[in-house]
């Protein structure tokens, strides 16, 4: 079984930033899953055991945390524990500096290129070895800082797009819970 945990900070003051592009990618596959996620107790996360993909689908859990994305390693570990699933099986949904807006990007383990969320799983689980789905939101244009840039709206003309890479997304998990990592990456990085 997989988890897929989508990174980002709680409370409706974060819930439209670049850095909860995590949350709303869980936000969708809940949807697709006709589910709710509810608090999993003594892990920090909210959770959703469900089917995920079309027929014929396969069990997943959807998650997020409910600590800012600097404390995401213990609850994802804690996670992982409770549903017994390895970090290999594990699918982390994370904003990304270093990708245009509007890419999406497939890959099993490398470094945290500065994400806190990342670096706090792998310290956690003590491995990078788990899939990341890198979503694209560009570098800040001029001198804004970068941390100021994440936690910023998505710009108005990006607003547009954004519903569609949520979903392309959100079926970017969905192939790699029912087609494996290398079909998921062959068929994204090849549109």
């Amino acid at each position: 079984m997989f988890a897929a945990v989508g990174l980002g900070n709680p409370g409706p003051r974060y819930a439209a930033t670049r850095h909860n592009a995590g949350h709303m990618v869980i936000d969708e596959l809940a949807s697709r899953a006709r589910g709710k996620l509810s608090r999993l107790k003594n892990t920090g996360a909210l959770g959703l055991e469900c089917h995920v993909g079309p027929p014929p689908s396969r069990r997943a859990v959807l998650s997020v945390t409910t600590r800012y994305m600097n404390e995401s390693g213990g609850p994802v570990a804690a996670l992982l524990g409770y549903f017994k699933i390895a970090p290999q099986s594990l699918i982390v949904i994370h904003d990304e500096l270093d990708l245009p807006f509007g890419t999406i990007r497939l890959k099993r383990g490398g470094g945290e290129g500065g994400h806190n969320g990342l670096k706090s799983i792998t310290q956690a689980l003590g491995t990078k070895e788990y899939i990341r789905l890198r979503f694209g939101i560009g570098r800040p244009p001029g001198r804004q800082d970068p941390a100021d840039f994440v936690l910023s709206p998505f710009a108005s003309s990006q607003t547009k797009e954004l519903p569609l890479l949520i979903s392309e997304a959100a079926d970017a998990v969905e192939d790699v819970v029912l087609s494996g990592l290398e079909a998921a990456q062959l068929r994204l990085h090849t549109r």
